[in-house]
């Protein structure tokens, strides 16, 4: 037998390495809680990084009670607004589309993104639904990039959020309530709460095996080339496995991180918009979150946030306490 001289390099969790098909980030799951009816997803824009000061509130820590400097994440997270509400039911093959309602009014910008019926009476269409078996009731919600002044663009972003808690009618009409209308950060999440981020992560294109997977350079005396691949293994089979370390995409895959604590939610940005701005991303006009620690993705991309479907840590009845939040300019960091 061969002798094994070291570990495989690079994780093949997320293989294939493709480009993501679109920017925003898709969720498969969703928790079940107990608390409700509400929404359990919201998203923003990912604004920048800085630090702050904060009494430790997790009690195992060894400076748990004393004063200690944390990195933040700031979130842009101006308004959403409901477009539809999707119904599904259970079927022996998973769950089941059985019908949507959509809002009667829908921004212009809309338009942009999908085409939209001018005459559409939404009471007329929720009496189709009246006798249909319902399991699942979720929201098609668009954010609001033109109140974004960081954010060029003005086509919505459109995208799934499920409604949970309490029993399937009251789901019903709580999402019967929201359809047409604007919901808040605050809808979601508390400060203090825990969420899961997901994002499209920061491209960098076609980069060799070195940089892909963390494979050791070749020695200086080898022929032609350092950064190629010793071998692509032995002549039986005749094809190349796809444990060997190749070239292709590094980044732009969409990545999910798992319970990040809610700082603070605030309603004014100017509060904590940073002196000269943030780097490539300018102030915060709307209301924004701050996340402890760090979320996938670059400035400017779309966030993604829902209720934590492996919730670990404590909750806290009251939200931390932040003593000082860094307002320096990162113009030279």
């Amino acid at each position: 037998m061969p002798n094994k001289r070291r570990p495989i390099r690079g994780s093949k969790a997320f293989s294939p390495r493709k480009r993501a098909k679109r920017p925003v980030p898709r969720l498969d799951s969703w928790p079940e809680i107990s608390n409700g009816p509400k929404i359990q997803g919201f998203a923003g824009y990912k604004a920048g990084m800085t630090h702050a000061l904060l009494v430790d509130y997790r009690p195992s820590s060894n400076t748990s009670g004393q004063e200690v400097q944390v990195p933040i994440t700031v979130i842009e997270v101006p308004p959403m607004k409901v477009a539809a509400v999707r119904l599904y039911e259970n079927t022996a093959y998973g769950l089941r589309t059985v019908g949507e309602v959509w809002a009667s009014t829908l921004d212009p910008d809309l338009r942009r993104k999908l085409p939209i019926p001018k005459d559409y009476d939404s009471n007329k269409a929720w009496e189709k639904y009246n006798a249909v078996t319902v399991d699942e009731v979720r929201i098609l919600a668009y954010t609001q990039p033109r109140l974004v002044s960081g954010v060029p663009k003005k086509v919505c972003d459109l995208m799934e959020i499920r409604v949970g808690g309490g029993t399937i009618q009251e789901r019903l009409e709580y999402a019967k309530s929201l359809l047409g209308k604007e919901i808040k950060i605050t809808d979601f999440v508390k400060e203090g709460g825990m969420v899961d981020v997901s994002a499209i992560t920061k491209g960098k294109g076609f980069q060799g095996a070195v940089k892909r997977w963390g494979i050791k350079l070749l020695s200086h005396k080898n022929s032609k080339h350092r950064r190629l691949v010793g071998t692509l293994g032995p002549k039986r089979p005749g094809y190349v496995r796809p444990t060997v370390p190749q070239a292709g995409q590094v980044g732009y895959h969409q990545r999910t991180e798992f319970n990040k604590r809610v700082l603070k939610i605030g309603d004014n940005g100017t509060d904590i918009t940073p002196k000269g701005g943030f780097l490539h991303y300018g102030k915060v006009a709307n209301p924004y979150i701050l996340l402890h620690g760090t979320v996938p993705g670059p400035t400017k991309r779309l966030i993604r946030l829902r209720d934590p479907v492996r919730p670990i840590g404590i909750e806290l009845k009251e939200p931390p306490t932040l003593t000082y939040i860094s307002l320096e300019s990162k113009q030279g960091v």
